[in-house]
């Protein structure tokens, strides 16, 4: 088999060198394709382009499969910690007892914020959006951290950075929340792990300590790893953009958190629980919303169906769905949106209409269910997204400086007016 390909313009046939990656994907190499062609590739939404080399995150769309550092997701979300998954994303290995148990304590020291910070917070309007404070909060740590924010920083600065922002984003995003509902901040407990500590700043009082069941604990922690990374998605990509400008990571992060809150990605979730609380008040009739979602002319689309990446089930679907179930019976809660979502998962995989399009459940179709049943309001779901996707965009601009990244600059083909000249106001009709 060729190690290249051959592209004809003009007449012309130029070679190009065909690159494997360790999973068997191929692709092929275009680096030089202007300077040979005089032509530019065209792919809008890069969807079949490879944009950089990455060894965190191994994900094939079709077959379903998951894995980070290529342990596969099932085992992470079955038998790992947060924690300790971060540490894999960001490290390329699994800790030892000791080199977990130390990521574990710098956690817990890093966890507060510095006081001043905290007069950032009373100038946002409490209905202002979480996301909106947690990028702003995220990019000011930068301001409190100067001696962080350096082009070329250190492994042992870039570890530091790392532990800072796993640490107080959780403190950053329970601040949030006290705002909007007019509490006092709680600080962090030395005694408590990740997940409770995040759990205890949000939902404890100062006359009241919240303490969760370990079904939260455990539907949170789960939600949390598989949100973890996923590949070249709009946000990482986004981190990794920034990061290339050698903007430092508080800032890259900001920007990756801007655009994880767009409602086409970390947004999702938060429309699958609207969706089925519309179909709730319309009297719960699911054949009724998948006769709308197939009518090309009616607008209602189902959310939570589909994925650009996956034409399988989604691996990490499966999770989420046992665990709301367990976390339900556990609480016991019964959510007739929960069994709303089970009869439209049921009909949809069975209709011919979603399997010819491949659209079976994503990630974002039961995780709504679990932050609502914890008491998580709608607009922190993407809140709670980006403290799970933390570790995989830590993980990937530490990769971009390590692989040294050129900036990213991607052409575009220009399709406005040539050459207008300048006519004054008076002339113009």
């Amino acid at each position: 088999m060729p190690d290249y390909a051959k592209i004809t313009v003009d007449g012309q046939t130029h070679e190009f060198p065909i690159v494997q990656g360790t999973d068997g994907n191929r692709s092929i190499d275009i680096s030089g394709l202007k300077e040979k062609t005089g032509c530019w590739s065209y792919d809008q939404g890069f969807a079949n382009t490879a944009s950089c080399r990455s060894s965190i995150t191994y994900l094939d769309g079709d077959q379903g499969i998951l894995r980070y550092r290529g342990y596969p997701i099932e085992e992470i979300a079955d038998k790992s910690t947060f924690v300790e998954t971060a540490y894999l994303l960001i490290n390329g290995q699994l800790p030892t007892k000791p080199q977990l148990s130390e990521y574990s304590r710098l956690f817990t020291k890093h966890a507060n914020l510095h006081e001043g910070m905290k007069s950032f917070f009373l100038g946002y309007p409490s209905t202002g959006h979480p996301m909106a404070m947690l990028s702003a909060m995220v990019c000011a740590l930068s301001a409190y951290y100067p001696e962080l924010v350096k082009p070329n920083p250190t492994q042992e600065e870039i570890k530091i950075t790392a532990i800072e922002l796993l640490a107080k984003i959780r403190t950053i995003a329970a601040c949030t929340y006290k705002k909007t509902i007019g509490e006092p901040f709680m600080y962090a407990r030395a005694d408590l792990e990740y997940v409770n500590n995040f759990l205890h700043m949000m939902f404890s009082t100062p006359t009241q300590e919240y303490s969760p069941d370990p079904a939260v604990v455990s539907a949170l922690k789960t939600l949390l790893i598989l949100h973890a990374d996923h590949e070249q998605n709009c946000s990482t990509s986004t981190v990794r953009m920034v990061g290339s400008s050698w903007s430092n990571l508080f800032a890259s992060v900001s920007a990756g958190i801007c655009a994880l809150w767009g409602p086409l990605h970390g947004g999702a979730n938060q429309k699958v629980l609207e969706m089925l609380e519309q179909i709730h008040a319309d009297g719960g009739n699911t054949d009724k919303y998948i006769e709308k979602a197939k009518d090309p002319a009616n607008p209602f689309r189902l959310m939570g169906f589909g994925h650009r990446v996956y034409k399988n089930y989604d691996p990490r679907a499966k999770f989420i769905k046992k665990k709301a179930d367990d976390l339900l019976n556990a609480l016991g809660i019964h959510d007739p949106l929960l069994e709303i979502a089970v009869k439209l998962e049921e009909k949809v995989l069975k209709d011919s209409y979603f399997q010819e399009r491949k659209l079976y459940p994503n990630v974002d179709f039961y995780s709504g269910i679990i932050y609502k049943a914890i008491g998580i309001p709608t607009d922190m779901f993407t809140v709670m997204f980006a403290i799970g996707r933390l570790p995989g965009w830590i993980a990937h601009w530490i990769e971009l400086k390590e692989n040294k990244d050129k900036i990213g600059r991607p052409r575009q083909i220009y399709t406005g007016e040539m050459v207008r000249h300048y006519v004054p106001i008076d002339q113009r009709k």
